[in-house]
Parts: C-alpha cells; sequence; structure tokens
C-alpha cells in the first residue's frame, strides 16, 4: 500500500515507522522538506520525503499527523482544495487539547474530523489512532495484560474504513467501529477527557478503571442490549 504523511513529528514517526516495516510503501512530506528527509532516513525500509503536495500525491492512503492549529497550513499546502486529496483515505489522528484543563479547542463548533473533511472535499476521511501517546503506536505489538490493543474508527466511507482496519490489525491492534464521522466528535472528547483523568487533576487516575469488563457492562446480553441505564 502506498501511505503518503503529512508531517514529520512524533506521531507521524511512530505510524510511520509501523507501516514501513510492514512493507508499505512510505513518503514523508513536511513544510521543510529537510525535516521529511531526516525522518524518512530514521525510518528506513524505503521510506521516501519531499514536500506536502508530494507526500498527498503518493498515497492512497494519507495521514494527517500535525498540531490542530496546522491543518489548514498542511492540507492547503498538500492542495487539498484543488482536489489532490480526492478520493484518497485520509486518517485524521489529531486531538485539539491542551494542558492544564485537556478542554476541546473545537468547542461547540465542528470536530476536527468534520473540519478537515471540509478542508479536503473529496477525501474519504477515517477519524483513527487519537486516543494514545505517540510511545504507544511504537509497541510491537500495543497490547496490554494479553490483549490487543482496541482502535476506535469513525468514518462515512466503508472501504476507506477496512482499508484502515487493515492498517491496524496489521499492527497487531483491534479496530473498533465507533461509528460515522459525525461521532468523531465524541471520539476527540473521549480523548481530551481521558487526557484530563491522566495528568489533568490533583488525584491523576487511570481512565481504564471506569470501564468493567465487556460482560458484565452489556449485562451478560452483548452489542444487541438497547435499553437505557
Amino acid at each position: 500500500m502506498r501511505i503518503g504523511v503529512l508531517g514529520a513529528g512524533n506521531m507521524a514517526d511512530a505510524l510511520a515507522t509501523q507501516w514501513a516495516r510492514k512493507g508499505h510503501e512510505v513518503t514523508i512530506g513536511a513544510r521543510t522538506p529537510e525535516k521529511a528527509a531526516v525522518l524518512a532516513g530514521r525510518i528506513g525500509h524505503g521510506a521516501r520525503s519531499g514536500g506536502l503536495r508530494e507526500a498527498a500525491e503518493s498515497g492512497e492512503v494519507v495521514l494527517l499527523a500535525v498540531w490542530y492549529e496546522g491543518i489548514e497550513e498542511a492540507l492547503g499546502r498538500a492542495g487539498a482544495a484543488d482536489g489532490a486529496l480526492e478520493g484518497r483515505v485520509l486518517i485524521d489522528c489529531v486531538n485539539a487539547t491542551s494542558p492544564p484543563a485537556f478542554t476541546l479547542k473545537t468547542g461547540g463548533g465542528p470536530s476536527v474530523a468534520q473540519r478537515v473533511a471540509a478542508l479536503a472535499p473529496g477525501a474519504r476521511v477515517v477519524k483513527a489512532f487519537n486516543l494514545c501517546h505517540e510511545s504507544v503506536w511504537r509497541l510491537t505489538p500495543p497490547a496490554f495484560g494479553g490483549r490487543p490493543l482496541g482502535v476506535p474508527l469513525c468514518a462515512d466511507d466503508a472501504d476507506a474504513l477496512a482499508t484502515v482496519e487493515r492498517l491496524v490489525t496489521e499492527m497487531g491492534c483491534e479496530p473498533l467501529h465507533g461509528g460515522g464521522l459525525e461521532r468523531a466528535g465524541l471520539l476527540e472528547a473521549t480523548a481530551a477527557f481521558a487526557l484530563g483523568v491522566y495528568f489533568g487533576g490533583a488525584r491523576p487516575g487511570d481512565p481504564r478503571a471506569m470501564f468493567p469488563p465487556f460482560e458484565i457492562a452489556t449485562g451478560g446480553i452483548g452489542p444487541v442490549a438497547t435499553e437505557s441505564v
């Protein structure tokens, strides 16, 4: 699979390295071509580098891995408004939170994913990989207590969803369907809430402790449960 990466930071490094090791053709693009070249060299496995537009046009799949404030510039330089991303699977792993409160910068407006979709007309946007620190994505595999890490995905396009599911599975993780792109804001809010529990409170805690095992959480009747609680 050909994968273009918009960004040369830690998330781009972690995810692109995993995919390059699996034999995918990775092209790193950044505002500064020198930074892209350094990252591509560090990744190895045939990874190439170039500008943002070159990375966008090189991939069947494109990962957007920049700071929230840099979304518009990155997509603009990638040629999104000119159709450079039309038809491509565009993975959005961006969060719009900041310490110490870890509130959503998007407020009551569109989610990051919806904003990305608006800035990249025709792209098939999938929200994914936004719940974990980049160090988690460097693990081989990301598994804890003998269980693979679950990766929630939100998307409207079934084929795009299947493509990202494949990338998730190849990393040793388990894809979790989170619904359509309109639910991506809930996933982004989940990241903000979890970060607040991890780091923002007077007594930091483990968000995993909020959730009982699946069999108990569903009342023993599985995913068909419909009654409110």
